[in-house]
C-alpha cells in the first residue's frame, strides 16, 4: 500500500510521463510568462484533476429529498468522511486502466480529506505503484462554515440573513462565516499553482480532489469569468479525470473533460451530482 505522507509549500519531487499525444515531447523550451514579468516560468507538462470517488456523503446527500428535510445526517467531520464501497470500486478501477498505460504517474498529490487521499492510495495501489501519496492541505473541499450540515431548506429556515446575503452576493463571492467563498478557494489554489510551477516545471502532475477545487483550477488554468466557471458545476463525475498538457508556447491545453471510461470499461456505475443539489457546496 502506498505510504500517505503531508505535502508541505515547498513540495517534493514528482512526475508523471506525458500520454496521449503528449507523449514523447521534449520537455526543454516548454515555459510561460507570469503576469506582469519578463521572467520566463516554466509549468508542469501534464496536470491531471482527478475527483475523489463516490464518498459516504455523497449517498447520504443524494437519499435526503424527502421535503422540508433541513439537515444532512453525516456523522463524521467533512474532512473525515470515507469512501463508499462504489467509491472504492471507482478508485480501484482508475488505478486498473492505469497500470496499463505505457506511461504511469510518478507521483500523486491529494487533499487530506479521507476520501480524496483514499482515493489517491487505492488508484497507486491498484496501478502497482509504491511511491509515497503526497496531502497538501490548500486542496481540501471548499469550507462551509455555519452552513455546514444543511440543506438549502435548512438554510433558509435557520439562516435566513444568510440566504439573503447568498442571494445578493452569488456564491462565487459569498463566505459563509467560518467558512469560505469560491473566491478564497482561488486564492489558496493559486499558490499551489505556483508550487507546480516551482516544484514540478517540465513534469505531469496528479491532483485527487475535490469538485469545488477541481472547478477553480480550471477557472485559473483557463482564465475563465465567473459566470462560466459556475455554469460548469455539478456535472463533474465521481472519480473522473480532467486533464491538460501544456503546449509548446507553455499554455495550459484542455485534453479532458469528466473522462470515466476507466469505470464504463468495466462496469462501475459512474455516479454524477445531482442536477438540483439539496445542499450548499
Amino acid at each position: 500500500m502506498p505510504r500517505v505522507v503531508r505535502f508541505t509549500a515547498r513540495g517534493t519531487g514528482a512526475a508523471v510521463s506525458g500520454v496521449g499525444r503528449a507523449a514523447g515531447w521534449a520537455l526543454s523550451g516548454v515555459t510561460r510568462r507570469a503576469r506582469g514579468s519578463t521572467r520566463p516560468v516554466q509549468e508542469p507538462r501534464e496536470i491531471w484533476l482527478v475527483r475523489h470517488g463516490q464518498s459516504e456523503g455523497n449517498v447520504i446527500r443524494d437519499a435526503r429529498r424527502e421535503p422540508g428535510a433541513e439537515t444532512l445526517s453525516i456523522p463524521d467531520r467533512d474532512m473525515d468522511v470515507p469512501l463508499s464501497e462504489l467509491g472504492r470500486r471507482q478508485a480501484e478501477a482508475f488505478g486498473r486502466w492505469l497500470a496499463g498505460q505505457p506511461a504511469r504517474p510518478d507521483v500523486v498529490i491529494a487533499s487530506p480529506y479521507v476520501r480524496a487521499a483514499q482515493t489517491a492510495a487505492l488508484i497507486w495501489k491498484e496501478a502497482g505503484l509504491s511511491d509515497t501519496v503526497h496531502l497538501d492541505e490548500r486542496l481540501r473541499e471548499r469550507e462551509l462554515g455555519i452552513l455546514d450540515l444543511l440543506t438549502w431548506e435548512g438554510v433558509r429556515r435557520r439562516q435566513p440573513e444568510e440566504a439573503a446575503r447568498r442571494q445578493r452576493l452569488g456564491k462565487f463571492y459569498h463566505r459563509p462565516p467560518g467558512g469560505e467563498s469560491w473566491v478564497d478557494v482561488a486564492l489558496r489554489l493559486r499558490s499551489v499553482r505556483d508550487s507546480l510551477a516551482r516544484e514540478h516545471a517540465g513534469k505531469s502532475v496528479m491532483i485527487v480532489s475535490h469538485e469545488v477545487p477541481i472547478l477553480i483550477m480550471r477557472y485559473l488554468l483557463e482564465d475563465l469569468d465567473e459566470q462560466t466557471v459556475l455554469s460548469l458545476g455539478g456535472h463533474l463525475p465521481n472519480c473522473s479525470l480532467t486533464r491538460y498538457v501544456t503546449d509548446a508556447e507553455g499554455h495550459p491545453q484542455l485534453e479532458q473533460v469528466g473522462w470515466t471510461a476507466p469505470m464504463v470499461d468495466e462496469d462501475v456505475p459512474v455516479t454524477r451530482p445531482p442536477e438540483r443539489p439539496i445542499a450548499p457546496r
